[in-house]
């Protein structure tokens, strides 16, 4: 990066105290969108059915909410995410159009009619990487969702500028104010603006506190996280990691960009998620909100070839971004080398 690169990097850091405000009400709003649809939507006999309009209207009920905030105050930003609202068109979508709507109204201080609710698409139809973009994951995990307060699952946002993950809001719903105790207070949010460091605030307060890796050497009492669902992983891969690094702790299974927020805060020390399909890719707005917030929490973000993951590539992160290592940076090289 030339001196100029670096200056220009510094002014636009310095100059998101904007963004930074609107996209933690953004991703708070949605986050109670989704609260709102678990409590009142989700049944058991909808659990039993595996029934997931309730996440559908959920996902783009968030959607809906983050955008119109971003339209409203960032209206030349286009904005990445995985739903379009090709399901709320015609006479087909209209009761869903209308559940999306209401649910989306009842987050917003200003109404959205039936043609702003179809923002969604008009917002997210990005292919090639902009100058300046916002990735949205409106419900990262689905299946954590619908597990409830078992679960995890998050609202993952974050402004892209040039390639390069300048701002990071994650809320993550039912995850612990405090780990050590589960069943207490749940609802966090975790903020990052590249160079500013990693913050948590909880859903019930607006005080930020400062988070950090546990920058711990590795002992067999090392923490690992990984994926719930084998289909995300090969789990007995990461349990040979663990053997050749001494971990005799079992690894925690949890859903979601979570497993960012738990490695940032401290509360487990390794993230691995092991390439599972030669031809999948994975998406940006999967990992561009945990990356950057594990970075300002003092930790590193790699591929498992140790290179950093690139955003510059468009709607994915490629075929060369394979694998992910999360962790400190007193132990990454060793679980690099495992």
């Amino acid at each position: 990066m030339s001196f100029n690169d670096l200056e220009r990097a510094v002014a636009i850091d310095a100059g998101l105290r904007d963004e930074r405000v609107v996209a933690i009400d953004a991703v708070l709003r949605a986050s109670k969108v989704c609260q709102s649809v678990f409590n009142h939507l989700v049944t058991s006999d909808t659990l039993i059915k595996k029934d997931k309009t309730p996440v559908t209207i959920a996902d783009f009920g968030a959607q809906a909410v983050v955008n119109s905030i971003l339209y409203k105050f960032f209206p030349n930003d286009p904005v990445v995410g995985e739903e379009d609202s090709k399901r709320l068109k015609g006479d087909d979508g209209k009761e869903m159009r209308d559940k999306v709507l209401s649910l989306a109204n009842s987050a917003l201080d200003t109404p959205l009619n039936e043609k702003e609710t179809l923002l969604i698409e008009e917002l997210t139809l990005v292919a090639q990487m902009e100058v300046r973009m916002w990735s949205l994951d409106p419900i990262d995990e689905t299946n954590g969702f619908l597990r409830g307060e078992e679960g995890q699952y998050a609202v993952g946002l974050s402004l892209i500028i040039d390639g390069v993950v300048h701002l990071s809001v994650i809320g993550c719903p039912n995850y612990p104010v405090d780990f050590n105790n589960p069943k207490g207070e749940r609802g966090c949010v975790f903020i990052a603006v590249k160079g500013q460091g990693a913050f948590q605030r909880n859903f019930s307060s607006t005080g930020e506190a400062p988070i950090h890796v546990a920058d711990v050497p590795l002992s067999p009492e090392v923490t690992y996280c990984v994926s719930l669902g084998a289909d995300h992983a090969k789990l007995g891969y990461n349990d040979k990691i663990a053997s050749l690094l001494g971990i005799i702790k079992p690894a925690l299974q949890m859903d979601s960009m979570s497993r960012y927020c738990a490695v940032a805060r401290g509360d487990v020390n390794i993230y691995l998620r092991l390439p599972y399909d030669v031809n999948y890719e994975e998406k940006i707005w999967d990992h561009a909100p945990g990356s950057l917030l594990v970075a300002e929490a003092g930790g590193i973000v790699t591929n498992i070839d140790n290179e950093p993951l690139d955003f510059s590539l468009g709607r994915t992160l490629g075929k060369v971004n394979k694998g992910f290592v999360v962790t400190s940076s007193k132990i990454h090289e060793q679980v690099i080398d495992a």
